[in-house]
């Protein structure tokens, strides 16, 4: 069984901000696979359990804010009994521009608050992450620029790499994650 979280912040003021990546990537792979958008509020989050490959999948949207993420994902994780290996957080990333994106495995939160409270609660950083890149603009606060939105260009870019994200996901059911990085992992330009 594996669990796929996207993560971002409940509520209309945050819809399509740069924090709601994982979110909508979420949403925009389910709809592109035709998968039924009946989400069940359990665990402090929505999920969606399917199926891929004959293997059960678990999608879910934490509904704490982004800082307590990781009560949502632990509660998922502990009840469905899904081992660490088998977790992968799609998350937005400053360091990457719009239009990339990194496959990794471990490593540092980087300043993320939903990546470091997942870290905190399940009590190890060795989980996969599909990293989103928002872009950053040091002129903002970090905080008001995550909870900004997109401009119009950056948003069709950023469709446009979802389209492509969703063979990266397809294949994330398929591949090994390291064949995965390796097949999709390319230099941030």
């Amino acid at each position: 069984m594996k669990l796929i979280v996207g993560l971002g912040n409940p509520g209309k003021e945050y819809v399509n901000t740069r924090h709601n990546v994982g979110f909508d990537f979420i949403d925009y792979y389910l709809n592109k696979k035709n998968i039924e958008n009946s989400w069940n509020n359990k665990f402090s989050g929505s999920f969606i359990q399917t199926f891929f490959n004959g293997e059960k999948v678990i999608f879910l949207k934490p509904q704490t804010y982004m800082n307590l993420s990781g009560d949502s994902v632990y509660q998922v994780m502990n009840y469905f009994n899904i081992s660490v290996d088998d977790l992968l957080v799609i998350s937005d990333d400053l360091d990457l521009f719009v239009g990339n994106f990194k496959l990794k495995k471990g490593g540092s939160s980087a300043g993320h608050n939903g990546l470091k409270s997942i870290e905190s609660v399940i009590g190890t950083s060795s989980y996969k992450r599909l990293k989103v890149g928002i872009s950053n603009n040091k002129s903002i606060d970090t905080k008001d620029y995550v909870l900004g939105h997109f401009s119009k260009e950056d948003r069709k870019v950023l469709e446009s790499l979802f389209s492509h994200l969703c063979s990266v996901l397809d294949d994330y059911f398929k591949l090994s994650f390291s064949d995965l990085m390796n097949k999709y992992n390319q230099k941030n330009r």
